[in-house]
């Protein structure tokens, strides 16, 4: 229960952060505290699907408890507002996002809504106590829906 519970604590202090931190963001002029912010936003993302596909693929030990939790975390991190990370000026400096999100901004939303719904449909499988092969099929749907986006918008190395 005392880990639970400090665990509980460290995420809601994590995801805080990251909640108010737009509203730092919009005292600044320099660009590297939104690229900050993305990438500390991505880094959380991978940090959650990342063993839930782990466990799907059999790399790691299937754990319910743990797939909830994962599941919940993703859920609650698509609610912050990830596209004032995405601001005019940005996408320079160091960087894996491609110049053609800011080309092409409202495609670029348009799939992180994608993401977004997969993300709730993998959660309500989840939070339901799916079968294992409907939490597979709904992780799959997720790893989908993220592959779309960066196979259009992020590169393998970082630019400068």
């Amino acid at each position: 229960m005392r880990n639970s519970l400090r665990r509980t604590l460290l995420a809601a202090a994590g995801l805080s952060g990251i909640a108010l931190a737009p509203l730092a963001l919009s005292h600044f002029d320099d660009k590297e505290p939104m690229q900050s912010y993305r990438q500390s936003y991505f880094a959380l993302v991978a940090s959650n699907f990342g063993p839930m596909g782990a466990m799907v693929k059999g790399d790691m030990p299937w754990d319910d408890a743990k797939m909830q939790a994962y599941a919940e975390n993703l859920d609650t991190l698509m609610e912050l507002d990830l596209l004032r990370g995405f601001a005019a000026g940005s996408e320079r400096g160091t960087t894996r996002a491609k110049p053609e999100i800011w080309e092409n901004q409202e495609d670029f939303a348009d799939k992180f809504e994608d993401l977004r719904k997969a993300v709730d449909a993998l959660d309500d499988v989840v939070e339901d106590g799916g079968e294992r092969a409907a939490i597979a099929r709904a992780v799959g749907e997720t790893g989908k829906a993220c592959k779309a986006c960066h196979d259009d918008y992020k590169t393998k190395d970082y630019l400068y």
